[in-house]
């Protein structure tokens, strides 16, 4: 059983109108409770019990979404951008209602792993630097990636503003011209997993996030592709 809240408040929270429109809807006989047109907008209802019903459709209330998505290059993590497309612009209408945000940052020509919701509090968990929450990356990178370099990493590198990082945990896949590695770091600086190789002198061509956390990215989710959490994955994150 959920809190008892203002009738108009619960429509409007999901994206129908303003207080203001939600006041006439109600005015025009639009919205039933319970199989009863309702003919008071400051009704106080259960929105998890209660059955309501807009224009004839049933409302689906849920207070909060939750979406894994593969970023693709190109868009911006972030809600609104005058120069570029977001993250955001590619999400359906029945997500936008609920104002959605991208938890964290991935820049603009990294992909993968990004979560976005409208829950603030666990945003705010996930990003906090005290909870030290594990992001991994496969990164290809042109130089040669040996063995030596992963001590240096796991001392944590000294970046081009003389800032030291975090330990951070490195696994060669395959050592080249390319090498191919897996980057395991806490932090999440300016343009960090780049600037940690530039300081090596290699340069980082491809960035992928594969994991936050307990959360993996799904596999099957091409790039510009999202998919909401399932209950296991979203009770792993909030347990973590």
């Amino acid at each position: 059983m959920g809190k008892k809240e203002r009738l108009d408040k619960i429509i409007s929270n999901m994206g129908y109108g303003s207080r203001k429109d939600v006041k006439r809807f109600i005015k025009d006989g639009l919205i039933e409770v319970n199989g009863h047109i309702v003919t008071k907008n400051d009704i106080k209802i259960d929105p998890y019990i209660d059955e309501i019903y807009f224009n004839n459709e049933k409302v689906e209330y849920r207070e909060y979404i939750y979406l894994m998505m593969n970023k693709p290059k190109g868009l911006v993590s972030s809600t609104d951008d005058p120069m570029t497309r977001t993250v955001i612009d590619i999400l359906e209408d029945e997500y936008l209602v609920y104002r959605p945000f991208p938890a964290g940052r991935l820049d603009k020509d990294t992909v993968g792993l990004l979560l976005i919701t409208n829950d603030g509090k666990l945003a705010h968990e996930i990003l906090s630097p005290k909870k030290g929450i594990d992001k991994t990356y496969y990164v290809e990178v042109n130089g040669y990636v040996e063995e030596k370099h992963l001590k240096k990493f796991e001392k944590g590198i000294v970046l081009d503003d003389g800032y030291r990082t975090l330990p951070a945990q490195m696994e060669i896949i395959h050592s080249d011209a390319i090498s191919k590695v897996y980057l395991t770091i806490q932090e999440g600086k300016y343009h960090q997993v780049k600037r940690m190789f530039e300081s090596l002198s290699m340069k980082v061509i491809f960035l992928k996030r594969i994991s936050m956390g307990p959360l993996k990215l799904d596999e099957e989710l091409k790039e510009g592709e999202y998919r909401e959490l399932t209950e296991e994955e979203l009770n792993m994150l909030k347990r973590f």
